[in-house]
């Protein structure tokens, strides 16, 4: 019978053409690999451990065709060690003891390291599992697992705390673009020696359905390519119709006892509490479609009820309970309404997490020490006359709106605070009772606390040096990474690093992405670039030398975009302010962060203000010292940098900075060391004293320090300290 396609030359196929097409188009190395930038973009730890061939033991979880057993082979092709596989549905306790023989061999006689990958790795069961254990923990083995299971749950404990864990995610639509044109265009593995012309439809199509699936795109690709039969001209058109054909239904990902169950159920609550009820119509549908217990969903609306709106709307939980109950009667599919009605009733109700006030009650009764119940509040039944249980109570009903203020909380506890009503719904119409009755309360036993405060057999002070440089710290660290707020894969640049105190946070953080810290050459930038060394090679930061903090420093890295660029007082020393703006602008990831603090040299106190505070001074030499500490500061470049001088910068960058200032109070004690170095002469770097005497006569600067002698040394003074916040976000492109 002749075939259908004989008035045409036959098709060029290649060698491998008895392999499907995804098996032939698996990538083969990284920069073949499509999507999954979050993990192995340029900077990014694990794409530098491969590359410099420095795995730990890993395990990579995602859905299926997101390239988990494509990155193991790339890492098989790239690795010095030798690369053992095994499929964990075929395998058993012998082919695993097998697999560790010939690793112990190969370590052994060649001193060659072996890595082991098991694919489906969450279907070993407990014992198999446990037998790769002992030597994962010695290094005979380092294990690569993959797996579509949350290993959380579904790995060995034992095993995912040996393992660093890599979530690979669906594949985004111009990922899949890439490689649907990656196959046609290539003649050796893909349908480069045919002509086929693919319709920006279909193409829409076959991504958009795919969800995220390369290994269902590709199938559904080559289905399309070698069923559709080539034109007069040997063309083979793909249309939207072949398409639609081709890859007809997007799978519903669904497992009732797997991560789709949890994640979909998760997505369905968090809907709910952001008062979203498109979105937890949608979830509820995905659950329904997907075969769901009914009462499993109600179970978790009856939580919701109280832990999300609880008093906010009292009535919320009855209205579940009721739709519950009407679902038992009814059944599906009409009862599906209920379901429905009760999903929109809570989303659309006013939100309050109150009730979480009694787990903060439960952790002190859990971690501090018993407290005894106030006397007036036990039972008086028994022991009222010999102990005196229950006199002095009274009784709220006695009284005007059946209240009266009295001790409620045992006596160590007077004061706590537990229950915050909400500002929404019934709970905001009991907030302001709720305050005024707990400040008659306070207010009733205040005096009786500072009676109890006087009659302490003995006051304790512990006098303190504090010049607020750890509280600035906290401070600044808090704001840039509240502000910053990084993922656990963003790529961070610390400008003026060598403190440690934002570069260390950052890979505390960002323990799957990469930080890099530049530095000027100091004392601290040794210790820094000690404390770096000290820390496993794929934990530390990428760290640059540079003798100034400038534009130029940002190329130190190559073209490595950043999720965030900070630093701290680095700003106030940078001789060109705009160009550092703009390269840092320039160097951002889209919709990638900066954030800069910087103390201001020029709001500092100064010192001649002490003598305005003590008085007992000649004013006209206050007057003559004022002069001369201005005169000196005026003549240092970088006690001239203002939040003026940075607003400036960011025009001429045209950066729109959000800047702030920030005052903390502090307190410094004028220790001798203190003293010395304002007062005491030097031969080495001229002390304060010293550059006075540039401005003032030798007699005045003697009696200025004589004066200081006996006012300031030893003395506690008000010293605080201003900063500068300032933040910007990149714009998502097009927007």
């Amino acid at each position: 019978m002749p075939s259908l396609f004989d008035r045409h030359a036959p098709r060029p196929e290649p060698d491998n053409a008895h392999e499907p097409l995804a098996a032939r188009m698996r990538p083969r190395t990284l920069d073949e690999f499509w999507g999954q930038e979050h993990i192995l973009a340029k900077g990014r730890l694990l794409r530098r451990a491969i590359e410099a061939d420095q795995l730990s033991s890993l395990i990579f979880y995602g859905p299926p065709g997101t390239g988990k057993t494509t990155l193991a082979r790339i890492i098989a092709n790239t690795t010095r060690a030798k690369f053992l596989s095994l499929n964990a549905v075929l395998a058993g306790v012998k082919d695993i003891r097998d697999a560790i023989d010939t690793a112990k061999q190969n370590f052994t006689l060649v001193s060659r390291k072996s890595i082991l990958f098991v694919d489906e790795v969450h279907r070993f069961n407990k014992s198999q599992q446990d037998a790769l254990l002992p030597w994962v923990e010695n290094g005979t083995i380092t294990l690569i697992g993959a797996t579509t299971e949350n290993p959380y749950f579904e790995v060995n404990k034992a095993l995912v705390s040996r393992s660093r864990i890599f979530q690979l995610k669906p594949l985004q639509d111009a990922d899949l673009r890439g490689i649907v044109m990656q196959a046609l265009r290539d003649p050796d593995r893909g349908f480069g020696l045919f002509n086929v012309i693919l319709r920006e439809d279909a193409m829409a199509h076959l991504v958009n359905v795919a969800n995220g699936d390369a290994r269902a795109l590709l199938n559904a690709l080559e289905l399309a390519v070698v069923t559709t039969p080539p034109d007069d001209s040997g063309q083979i058109e793909i249309t939207l119709e072949v398409a639609e054909e081709s890859i007809q239904q997007r799978a519903v990902l669904y497992d009732k006892e797997g991560d789709a169950h949890f994640d979909t159920i998760s997505a369905f609550i968090k809907s709910i509490r952001g008062s979203d009820p498109d979105a937890a119509l949608y979830w509820l549908a995905r659950m329904v479609q997907a075969g769901e217990s009914p009462n499993f969903i109600f179970r978790r609306l009856l939580i919701s009820a109280c832990e999300d709106i609880g008093m906010a709307d009292p009535h919320a939980v009855s209205v579940v309970e009721s739709c519950a109950q009407a679902f038992d009667r009814i059944g599906l599919p009409e009862g599906r309404y209920h379901l429905a009605h009760a999903t929109l009733y809570l989303s659309t109700a006013p939100k309050s997490n109150s009730s979480m006030a009694f787990f903060d009650a439960l952790s002190v009764v859990q971690k501090e020490s018993s407290y005894d119940v106030p006397d007036p509040l036990k039972d008086a039944s028994r022991d009222k006359d010999g102990l005196g249980h229950g006199l002095g109570y009274l009784y709220p009903h006695a009284y005007r709106d059946h209240w009266v203020a009295q001790q409620y909380l045992p006596n160590g506890l007077q004061g706590r605070i537990f229950y915050h009503p909400a500002d929404s719904g019934y709970e905001a119409t009991i907030a302001a009772k709720v305050s005024r009755n707990r400040e008659a309360q306070l207010a009733l036993f205040e005096e009786q606390r500072a009676l109890d405060a006087q009659s302490s057999s003995e006051e304790k002070w512990i006098g303190r040096t504090f010049d607020g440089a750890a509280a600035r710290a906290e401070l600044v660290r808090t704001e840039i990474f509240d502000f910053i707020a990084p993922q656990a894969n963003a790529r961070i640049l610390d400008l003026n690093a060598a403190s440690g105190l934002l570069s260390f946070e950052a890979l505390r953080r960002c323990p799957d992405g990469g930080v890099f810290s530049v530095i000027t050459p100091s004392e601290m930038a040794d210790s820094f670039e000690s404390l770096m060394s000290k820390r496993p090679e794929l934990e530390r930061a990428t760290v640059a030398r540079t003798d100034a903090i400038s534009a130029s420093s940002l190329d130190a890295f190559g073209d490595i975009e950043f999720d965030a660029i900070i630093g701290r007082n680095h700003l106030h020393t940078c001789d060109d302010l705009a160009a550092l703006l703009r390269a840092a602008r320039d160097r951002l990831a889209p919709c990638g962060k900066i954030a800069f603090s910087n103390i201001l040299p020029a709001d500092m106190p100064r010192i001649y203000s002490l003598a305005d505070a003590t008085g007992k001074l000649d004013n006209h030499l206050v007057t003559a010292w004022k002069n001369a500490e201005e005169s000196i500061i005026a003549q240092d470049k970088t006690q001239q940098f203002t939040a003026q001088k940075l607003e400036q910068a960011c025009r001429e960058a045209q950066l729109d900075m959000h800047i702030r200032k920030i005052e903390l109070s502090g307190k410094l004690t004028i220790t001798p060391s203190i003293f010395a170095h304002w007062f005491k002469h030097s031969n080495a770097a001229p002390s304060y004293i010293d550059r006075l005497g540039q401005c003032l006569s030798e007699a005045s600067c003697e009696a200025i320090s004589q004066w200081a002698q006996l006012k300031l040394r030893g003395q506690t003074c008000n010293w605080p300290t201003c900063l500068l916040i300032a933040t910007y976000t990149k714009p998502a492109p097009g927007s």
